[in-house]
């Protein structure tokens, strides 16, 4: 008798984790490794939020929560977007979890059924088909070139939608790309959306605090309020307020599915942490501002990598608008050979002799769905990130 299920066979580790880990067993060993895999603000937590944690331990705030939340944390969650998007939610329309890799989870498992389809433009952040495929549903995958910015372009919208069609993920701006969808380009999605009713939009607005220059977020359900009551707008504090361990992400939607979300929860996680959870509520409803000096700091680490990559020989790279990553194209180093002799037929190929040759880990573009890239997390000191682009385009100079 096999001991495990067969629903393993249907999903993959982890590459962004993978590529995480692999740097840290050479940097074990003694090599000289810089890790551009990671997706993770290098900034500590703020102290208020840490205090926040501190006095609820005090207080002895230890104790399980309701299911999907504390009520105290479902109500700043309501006025954050009501100050933020100006979306009215009440606290029976959000859902509270581990992350928002969980809540994105519950939300899909709690909803497909076997042969229903979720639209997922790629590039994708790895787990979204992954976690279709967990919950027995079908991921359908539109690819999004560079030549649109890797953005979803209406037209492919509409033609991937079917009667199977249930749910699209929506992500901007985008891991692993940084592209931001402008107000008029989420209206022209939007618009082809309310033509299909059966279709619910799953927005995942991690990255909503992260953007740069005159760039202004906007979600679907704040642009086109007809797509409201068939919306799951799911956020966290995990990138904006540098948590990603204390995991804390949320969602607010249609009571129905938030729960449906909360039976799921309540057979397998129960609560998130109570200690995270106070601490995610001084950082709703604490102070903001430190928001922008932040950001600042990642305006200017996105310029230099952006101008430091598109440097090097055979690659390409998009300035973003947001969230701290890059995508760059390396479509002219394939089918080249490298200064050691390793072949690049891949983007894969490139990453793991980028790794191998020059000590500098980045994540390849195939775990994205699609190639010939490579993503950058320059969520890291400036010097760096200088350095390990250095070694990128020595590498690529390399290249023959």
């Amino acid at each position: 008798m096999n001991l495990l299920s067969a629903t393993l066979a249907r999903v993959k580790p982890s590459p962004t984790i993978a590529v995480t880990m692999k740097a840290a067993e050479l940097k074990a060993e003694g090599r000289d490794v810089i890790g551009l895999g990671a997706g993770e603000p290098d900034f500590d937590t703020p102290d208020h939020i840490k205090d926040a944690a501190k006095a609820a331990m005090d207080a002895g705030l230890t104790k399980y929560t309701a299911v999907d939340g504390l009520p105290e944390l479902k109500h700043a969650i309501c006025a954050k977007f009501k100050r933020d998007n100006g979306l009215d939610y009440t606290p029976a329309q959000v859902s509270v979890g581990t992350g928002g890799k969980q809540v994105l989870y519950n939300a899909l498992m709690a909803t497909l059924n076997p042969g229903d389809e979720v639209i997922i433009p790629a590039p994708y952040w790895v787990s979204y088909p992954d976690m279709v495929l967990l919950a027995g549903g079908t991921p359908v995958i539109v690819e999004c070139g560079i030549e649109n910015d890797f953005k979803l372009q209406p037209r492919k919208l509409n033609d991937a939608i079917t009667d199977k069609t249930k749910w699209i993920i929506f992500n901007s701006p985008s891991n692993p790309t940084g592209a931001g969808y402008s107000r008029d380009e989420l209206r022209l999605l939007t618009d082809v959306l309310v033509n299909y009713p059966h279709v619910h939009v799953m927005s995942d607005d991690m990255y909503e605090h992260l953007r740069y220059d005159d760039f202004t977020f906007c979600t679907p359900a704040e642009v086109e309020p007809e797509l409201y009551d068939r919306t799951l707008t799911v956020n966290g504090v995990s990138k904006a307020y540098a948590m990603t361990g204390w995991r804390i992400g949320y969602a607010a939607g249609p009571e129905k599915i938030i729960g449906a979300m909360r039976k799921i929860q309540s057979q397998s996680t129960s609560n998130p942490c109570s200690i995270s959870q106070w601490a995610a509520v001084e950082a709703l409803n604490g102070p903001q501002e430190f928001l922008n000096e932040w950001r600042a700091t990642f305006q200017r680490r996105r310029d230099l990598v952006v101008r430091m990559l598109n440097e090097a020989k055979g690659v390409t790279c998009p300035t973003p608008q947001g969230a701290f990553y890059v995508y760059p194209s390396i479509a002219d180093c394939i089918g080249m050979v490298s200064a050691q002799g390793r072949a690049i037929d891949s983007d894969e190929a490139f990453a793991t002799a980028l790794l191998e040759e020059e000590g500098v880990a980045v994540v390849f573009g195939a775990a994205f769905g699609l190639s010939p890239c490579f993503r950058v997390s320059y969520a890291t000191s400036d010097a760096a990130l200088e350095e390990a682009c250095t070694r990128i385009q020595r590498f690529c100079a390399g290249l023959a």
